[in-house]
């Protein structure tokens, strides 16, 4: 395994908030899996690609890449132990054989020189202690020419998962963090072009995408579900008692504006980005 230097997420992806992911890796695909399309046609993956994805999970989107990569090799890399344990159960039971998964930080991994043509991520390359120099080390893992497709969270303001988070806002902090931190750190398009521009990508296109989102059967599900999810979780501790229940109740009554007969669903947003390496 490579050294790791974002020690602060290895820990949280190997504490709490990992365990969740990998328990519940069916919701959470519920959640980001309309994500998966619109990235894999982006990335162009041909029959014959080596594929790299880039904080893959419980590795859906690795699993379809595999599938679309039938005669190329797949490689998924996390920082997660518990999520990669789940990923590899997953490939095994789909047969399928030109899959494999890594524990390692993508920001200082060893990988080969020129050894993808395709690197990719859903909602997993955020949180990188030093973007450029984890961009750039895929860059350099990328054969000349190669592409990169990737997700990541706009800016709350204006979407459905910030009306969420807003209702519970008086009680408790937003669990994202102001931007330029967290999970929209990458929420201004300017922001992605500049680091990709450095890491060495050119071509960067950032496009915003939407999909539907769901979060559970009903109101009472899908409001236990996000009130486990680990950002939420600290901050409803954090907040004592009375304060997380009024949030619990916010929560409650912002996800009845979203329910149907069916289940409880968002339009997600997100930035799909593209980008090549130089050829030479």
């Amino acid at each position: 395994m490579s050294g790791i230097v974002n020690t602060g997420q290895a820990e949280a992806w190997n504490g709490y908030e990992g365990e969740h992911w990998a328990r519940h890796d069916d919701r959470y695909d519920a959640v980001n899996g309309g994500f998966n399309e619109p990235v894999l046609q982006a990335a162009r993956i041909a029959d014959d690609s080596d594929v790299l994805d880039v904080g893959c999970g419980n590795g859906q989107l690795t699993r379809l890449a595999a599938r679309r990569a039938a005669r190329g090799k797949v490689t998924g890399i996390d920082l997660s132990e518990p999520m990669l344990h789940t990923a590899r159960e997953r490939a095994k039971a789909e047969q399928l054989g030109n899959l494999s998964f890594e524990r390692g930080d993508a920001q200082v991994h060893p990988f080969a020189d020129d050894s993808y043509d395709v690197a990719l991520s859903r909602f997993g390359v955020m949180f990188f202690a030093d973007p450029v120099a984890a961009f750039a080390n895929i860059a350099r893992a990328l054969r000349p020419g190669g592409r990169i497709a990737f997700v990541c969270m706009t800016e709350l303001a204006g979407t459905d998962l910030g009306t969420v988070f807003g209702a519970m806002a008086p009680y408790v902090p937003q669990p994202t963090g102001p931007d330029g931190t967290g999970p929209t750190s990458f929420g201004d398009p300017r922001k992605v072009e500049a680091v990709l521009g450095e890491a060495g990508f050119t071509g960067i296109d950032c496009t915003r995408v939407e999909t539907e989102q769901t979060w559970g059967a009903s109101v009472e599900d899908a409001g236990a579900f996000i009130a486990d999810w680990g950002p939420v979780r600290h901050h409803l501790r954090e907040a004592g008692q009375e304060a997380a229940e009024k949030a619990k109740a916010a929560l409650a009554g912002v996800l009845a504006t979203f329910a149907t007969p069916d289940a409880v669903r968002t339009r997600g947003t997100a930035w799909l980005v593209t980008a090549t390496t130089r050829n030479q």
